[in-house]
Order: structure tokens, then sequence, then C-alpha cells
């Protein structure tokens, strides 16, 4: 029960009743709500800081979970980019020296990244910036990953065919030494000894008589003993494999035919002067994936050291050839 309040009246010289009007009641009632209402709000702006939702906590240790994510995949990405270079290197600086081939370039082994947004779908969310970073830093790896496992893939190749490969170079000279006159001309610019114009010529010229034995430089296959090639005259082909081919000119006759298999050694024709030859020689030439290379580089066979020096210093002459 609501307290009854009084005043003394100093006409009356009594004590009266307070009478409260009904506006005045309504006003104060208004001010408690508003009082009210401003020191929640006020509470909830300072204090929502440090009374977050459970929605809000689960959304920030999930994002939170994912930054984390994110340092852990870059730093494994990081070391699996140390690991893939040292690989790189030596798959480039060891593995291919060794067995021959060429080193894969830079650019081969990061290709397909440029132009194209490969990424536009992965834009417009939360923390987009980070996911697409992630991403194509993992695509890229991946295709290292993917051309360096194709690298080793050849170089395992290679290894296990070391032993073919090795049989199958052309590493002796086609002439035996204690049956050659000299070594006629050598691989580079010479004269021609018909126009007497200097061209290129394209492998080794070995002077011996006519009807001296000429020798398979490598294991391979036949595939031409014919005279049907201008200049060459009475000539064979040998494909070696791995890129290989042997071609022996201006023979006399042959000793083997189209699609025999021969070895390091045989016998394969005689000398002869036939073709565009100026006198009785061999001219020898090795195609290495279809592009003429200087044959002094193979003989490792059946040369010494000091032999091989002397040919070389002949070799380098520039005279005549012989064709």
């Amino acid at each position: 029960m609501a307290k009854v309040k009084y005043y003394y009246d100093s006409d009356t010289l009594s004590y009266q009743k307070i009478q409260r009007k009904k506006s005045t009641k309504f006003k104060r009632v208004l001010f408690t709500f508003l009082a009210a209402f401003i020191f929640m709000l006020t509470g909830f702006v300072v204090f929502t800081p440090f009374f977050e939702s459970p929605k809000e906590k689960e959304l920030k240790r999930e994002l939170e979970f994912v930054k984390l994510n994110e340092e852990l995949h870059n730093k494994k990405i990081e070391q699996l980019e140390k690991v893939l270079k040292e690989i790189q290197e030596r798959d480039n600086n060891i593995y291919r020296l060794y067995f021959e081939v060429n080193p894969i370039p830079e650019e081969q082994r990061k290709a397909g990244f440029g132009g194209v947004n490969r990424y536009k779908a992965l834009e417009g969310f939360d923390n987009s910036e980070m996911i697409i970073d992630v991403t194509r830093n993992m695509d890229i790896l991946s295709k290292q990953l993917y051309v360096q496992s194709k690298s080793l893939d050849e170089i395992v190749k290679l290894a296990e065919n070391k032993e073919e490969l090795l049989a199958a170079m052309p590493a002796i000279q086609p002439v035996k030494k204690e049956d050659l006159t000299r070594m006629a001309s050598g691989y580079g610019w010479r004269t021609d000894p018909f126009t007497k114009a200097r061209k290129k010529h394209w492998g080794m010229d070995f002077t011996a008589p006519r009807g001296t034995p000429i020798y398979a430089t490598g294991d391979g296959v036949v595939v031409r003993a014919d005279q049907g090639a201008s200049g060459y005259g009475k000539h064979v082909r040998i494909d070696h494999g791995f890129g290989f081919i042997t071609l022996y000119a201006h023979m006399s006759k042959y000793n083997v035919r189209k699609g025999k298999k021969v070895k390091r050694g045989d016998l394969i024709g005689f000398v002869g002067n036939t073709g565009r030859s100026q006198a009785p020689h061999l001219h020898y030439e090795v195609i290495k994936n279809g592009r003429k290379v200087n044959p002094i580089d193979f003989y490792y066979g059946n040369l010494s050291p000091e032999e091989f020096e002397a040919m070389q210093k002949a070799a380098q002459i520039e005279g005549q050839s012989l064709d």
C-alpha cells in the first residue's frame, strides 16, 4: 500500500493530505522508463564486446582456426618448395647432365599460370585473398611436382637403359687406326675440292686404300644401305637409338643390308670412291636428335689420350675436304 503524505497549511493551522496529479504521475513513470532504457542501451554498447554470444564465439574460433591453418600450410609449402628446389638442381646439374639430356628450363617448370584468372570463383568471400594465395601456391607447387615427376621417370628409364645406351653410342673410329693413311679432313668449314669455295663439312674424312674395312661404331639397326642420296655414293646409315644415327659414305661395297642388327665393331662395308668423292676415303657423320654433330667428340672407345689429341689437332686444320 502506497504511503500517504501530508503538508502543513499555515492558513488553517493544520496538516493537509497531498493530492498527486495524474499528469505528474505519468511523467514520473515515463522518466523512469526512459532512464532504464538509456541505462540498458549504454550497458549494451559498453559491455557487449566483453560478453559475446555463443554464435560469435564459434565464428571467432573458426576464423582463428582458418588463420592458423593458413600459416601452417604456408610453412609446409615453403618447406616443400625448398626440397623441390634441391631436387630440381640435382636433376638439371647431375642426373640429366650424366645421361646427356638437356636440362628443363625454369619457364617450363612454372608454365601455365599466366593470363586467365583461374581463381575468380574464390573471390567475394571472407578471407578470399588468403584462400586465393594458398590455392595459387599449391597449384604452382603441384605443377612443379608433376614436371619433376615426369623428369625423374625419364631419368629412371635412362638409368635402366644405361648399359644399352653405352653400347649404342658411336664410340670408336669407323676405320682402324692401323689401316688409316691419314685423317684427311675434320668437321667444320673446309674448301670444296670441286668448287674451291668454303662450305660446311658435316663429318670427318678418313683416307685409306680402297677395300679397307669399315666398322659400325655402336650397336644399332641398318636403316639404309644404298646409293640413293646425292653425293654420298654407296653409303650405310645405322640407327643406334637414343637419338643417334651414323652415316658411312663413298663405300666400294656393302657388307650389310637394310634391317640388319649390328654390334659395335661389326664389319659393315669397305672404303671406296663412289659418289661425290675425289679419292678413296670414308666420309663419316654422327647425327644426334636430327642435328649433325662433330664425330670427334665420341672417339673414347679405342683411342689413347695422346692419339685423341693428335687426331683433334689434325681435324682442326682448315684444308680441303675429299668430298
